[in-house]
């Protein structure tokens, strides 16, 4: 009987910052198949002796299943381990339909994503009561086309916070894109490199007018999360609205309102 083939979100960089499921995963695993290019190889030294680990940034999607299938013939547990979430821009369905014909058994183990990773770096938030209660996380398109309607540009005009993923070389098109929704030169953009990688993170803040500049400046042309939102800077803020949940006057179940 084969064996059952897992596909572990490893976090954003950081190897405490997988979940104490994938680290369990992991320690008992056969065979791990992990995403070099991204994943950095720490994550996988909670592997057992005799574990067999395949880096795959020089492998195509037909390789890393067959690989996966022929470990699942010899081992109980086989891991995919990708980086940040298997279920955002991992390739996960087309990994999974294969897997699935084949009659071999899958699921998924979530992660955290460098999203929120970057966002918490930076000690900023997602989102704020009055402010944006919207998060959408996206990219722009380049050799990979963004489907109709999912251009920057039309995203950006709900003005709320845009995750803006795998494109830190096409920042001028992030740039114009802002622009044309209208967003303004002083808004707030932040960049952060390698989010939660120990001793390799990079922070830079700035708006749409410099970002540019101050990414060339701080040398960071790849793994990088860029982050367009009102919420940036609030904790600076003169004031700020409250949240409903926490107020006094506001009542749930749990408690009752006071004056």
């Amino acid at each position: 009987m084969a064996g059952k083939i897992w596909f572990v979100g490893a976090g954003p960089g950081d190897p405490d910052l997988i979940t104490v499921k994938g680290r369990g995963l992991i320690e008992q695993a056969g065979a791990i198949l992990f995403a070099g290019s991204l994943v950095d190889q720490t994550a996988t030294r909670y592997a057992p002796p005799g574990c067999a680990i395949r880096d795959s940034k020089d492998m195509t999607l037909e390789a890393m299943v067959a690989w996966l299938i022929e470990q699942a013939h010899r081992h109980a547990t086989v891991i995919r381990l990708q980086t940040g979430d298997p279920g955002l821009y991992g390739a996960l369905i087309e990994m999974t339909r294969p897997l699935t014909t084949a009659g071999i058994e899958w699921s998924v183990v979530p992660g955290v994503s460098s999203a929120m990773a970057s966002m918490a770096a930076a000690g900023e938030s997602l989102t704020l009561p009055e402010v944006t209660q919207t998060v959408i996380l996206t990219r722009v398109a380049g050799r990979t086309p963004m489907p109709e309607g999912e251009d920057l540009e039309s995203l950006a005009q709900h003005y709320c916070t845009l995750c803006i993923y795998l494109s830190i070389t096409l920042l001028h098109e992030v740039q114009a894109a802002l622009r044309a929704a209208g967003w303004r030169e002083d808004a707030p953009i932040l960049v952060v490199q390698k989010a939660s990688w120990p001793g390799q993170e990079k922070i830079v803040r700035g708006t749409l007018a410099d970002i540019k500049r101050k990414c060339q400046e701080a040398k960071i042309g790849s793994q990088a999360m860029i982050v367009a939102s009102p919420t940036l800077g609030a904790a600076d803020w003169e004031s700020l609205v409250r949240s409903k949940l926490y107020d006094p006057g506001f009542a749930h179940r749990f408690r009752k309102a006071s004056a």
